[in-house]
């Protein structure tokens, strides 16, 4: 796969509401949210792959106009909580001029919001709904749209720092909330968002878009093997498109057996990469690098690649334990008989803990600080 082409991932985002791989009822929502001429916050809550990234994209481009890009700002609360510093990071993103001053991003307007003609946009695709929002001159045009992905990692603290911001300087902002776990905002900040609900998507949906895609690209996928990606993606959209490109750019889509390996190939190497790193004990491992022209610390270590896996392969947390499982039984990491027993019984009571939890990456943490344990006794 070449660096400068786009991920399918994101040439193939859907262009207009009707795209969205989503009921028609939570179609109308949406696009009946957007085009309001004083639009709410938004909460929108789902499986993981749901389309939820995809959606408030058209919302920004339906709100904001041509020249949204701009205006729309991103802040990804997990990734928040993986540096260092994460409090301060945040007052930033909220706060550009400093925690001291009045400026905030939220109460900030710009000039195209009055009159999206003043901006030419290459590029744009247009508005979602076939057309642009109308203005109301008894509403302040909303400027900025600002968007918090994962929010239910903000902590308590974090939520209650926007809570306050969204009912003082937010007249001419609004906030959209991405979760897969809404029950984790507190109650002060849901009821101020209008909740969307995004179900997992089916699997013939899936399979669909699979097939749009195949046929775009001139594909010739072996018979059945769209249907399979669809079945191992289990309502994960994102996945099912990183799999068939995964497959396209391998030249493995004449052979339903493929699929199989690709999985296993794309995520193992990993896994026990990330499994190593924990039995040196390094577990949390920080490390500075530099992005654009500011050093940031960044987490590696154990819980850097288990972040990676789970973002940029979308592997949930069982298929992670069920990979754990087989690198540790199939005896390529040399480990002596009683401390390859301790690992077992301890990734055995992680699956279950994963079973039980709405936050499974905590309990696959809580693993690799007891693979750290055992491996330096």
């Amino acid at each position: 796969m070449t660096n400068n082409m786009p991920s399918w991932l994101e040439s193939k985002a859907p262009l207009l509401f009707r795209d969205l791989l989503v009921p028609d009822n939570i179609i109308e929502t949406i696009e009946k949210a957007s085009l309001q001429s004083n639009p709410p916050h938004l909460l929108i809550s789902g499986p993981t792959g749901s389309g939820k990234t995809a959606i408030w994209r058209l919302i920004a481009r339906q709100v904001l106009g041509p020249a949204h890009r701009s205006t729309t700002h991103v802040l990804n609360a997990k990734d928040l909580a993986r540096t260092s510093g994460a409090m301060a990071k945040f007052e930033t993103f909220l706060r550009p001029e400093g925690s001291s001053s009045n400026d905030t991003l939220a109460g900030r307007t710009s000039l195209d919001a009055y009159d999206p003609s003043l901006m030419i946009v290459k590029g744009d695709n247009g508005p979602p709904a076939g057309f642009e929002s109308s203005k109301d001159s008894q509403n302040i045009p909303i400027s900025r749209i600002i968007v918090i992905e994962d929010a239910d990692s903000l902590g308590n603290i974090r939520q209650s720092y926007l809570r306050r911001m969204m009912e003082k300087s937010s007249n001419s902002a609004r906030f959209i909330f991405t979760t897969t776990t809404p029950s984790r905002l507190i109650e002060a900040l849901r009821s101020r968002t209008q909740h969307i609900r995004i179900p997992k998507a089916k699997r013939q949906d899936i399979e669909k878009i699979l097939t749009n895609i195949s046929s775009e690209e001139s594909l010739a996928p072996a018979k059945g093997i769209l249907g399979d990606i669809a079945h191992v993606a289990n309502g994960n959209i994102r996945k099912a498109i990183f799999l068939l490109e995964a497959l396209k750019h391998r030249n493995m889509l004449q052979d339903r057996k493929n699929l199989q390996d690709v999985i296993a190939s794309s995520a193992h190497r990993e896994i026990q990469l990330m499994l190593e790193e924990a039995m040196r004990g390094r577990v949390h491992d920080w490390k500075w690098e530099k992005q654009g022209n500011k050093n940031t610390r960044v987490l590696k270590g154990a819980m850097g690649v288990l972040d990676q896996i789970m973002d940029k392969q979308s592997l949930e947390a069982e298929d992670i334990v069920k990979h754990l499982h087989k690198l540790l039984t199939e005896g390529r990491l040399h480990l002596m008989d009683k401390d390859l027993s301790k690992l077992i019984i301890s990734l055995a009571k992680c699956e279950v803990a994963i079973q039980k939890t709405s936050q499974p990456r905590i309990e696959l943490e809580k693993f690799m600080m007891n693979v750290a344990e055992i491996s330096n006794q």
